[in-house]
């Protein structure tokens, strides 16, 4: 059965897509632990980030690097923290989130709740200052 971020990549289900190419497609996180939260996924779905290939696992990095300085460029904030946890669902999954300050990347605390308008408008913001490398 295919893993949620399948479906994303599938556009089987919507989702606000900031990145994507041939191998990777970044999206907002829709539990956004910080407005730009974003999620980097491989189009292969593997459940475990040490099980993909070498050079997938290379790859997401350096698509994931291009989407965070997109993010650093458009969003406000001292840095942007990366996390790989990988057990929320189980498809390899890499968090960018941009940080003002270390609670920012907390994943106990509360996630914010924005509305389709903000997403959107973050989305795009982000996917312009990706697309003006």
């Amino acid at each position: 059965m295919a893993t949620l971020f399948t479906k994303i990549i599938n556009r089987e289900i919507p989702a606000y897509i900031v990145a994507e190419d041939a191998d990777y497609i970044a999206f907002l996180d829709i539990m956004p632990l910080a407005k730009g939260h974003v999620l980097v996924v491989p189009k292969v779905e593997v459940d475990y980030i040490f099980d993909l290939e070498d050079e997938v696992l290379a790859g997401l990095h350096v698509f994931a690097k291009k989407v965070a300085k997109a993010i650093d460029k458009t969003m406000r904030c001292t840095r942007v923290g990366v996390a790989v946890i990988g057990l929320e669902v189980p498809h390899v999954h890499v968090h960018l989130i941009p940080l003002r300050s270390m609670d920012d990347i907390n994943f106990s605390r509360p996630k914010l709740k924005l509305s389709a308008e903000e997403m959107k408008e973050i989305a795009e913001t982000i996917k312009k200052g990706f697309e003006s490398k």
